[in-house]
């Protein structure tokens, strides 16, 4: 499946950010936000599994394959994530005349776009 229509299909789900005083919160659906803890869990158990590599002296060049396929499973959460944002969060505030948001979503890939 790809990312996008993967995407679609969870963020129907009334995922939206609100604003509750001064601080901003992300509203995730159940199935939305479970898919990202069941992601972050896979990571985490990747990051445990090249730790486990390192102390068993694994060969260098294997270490860093697995490094990289864990750094391309964090990449997908923050794409879900930055979507997200942008198809509601972001939205949302430039329909209320917040047009601050842009500055701050342009910073937010600026910093995806360096790592």
């Amino acid at each position: 499946m790809s990312f996008e229509h993967e995407y679609e299909e969870e963020m129907n789900d009334d995922s939206c950010c609100a604003t509750s005083g001064s601080h901003r919160k992300s509203h995730h659906s159940d199935k939305v936000k479970s898919n990202l803890v069941t992601r972050l869990n896979r990571i985490e158990g990747q990051i445990r599994g090249i730790k486990g590599m390192i102390e068993k002296d694994t060969y260098c060049d294997d270490v860093i394959t697995q490094i990289s396929a864990t750094q391309s499973a964090l990449n997908s959460v923050a794409k879900l994530l930055l979507e997200g944002h942008l198809k509601t969060c972001v939205i949302e505030r430039i329909q209320e005349g917040d047009q601050e948001v842009l500055d701050e979503v342009l910073v937010t890939i600026h910093k995806l776009m360096k790592k």
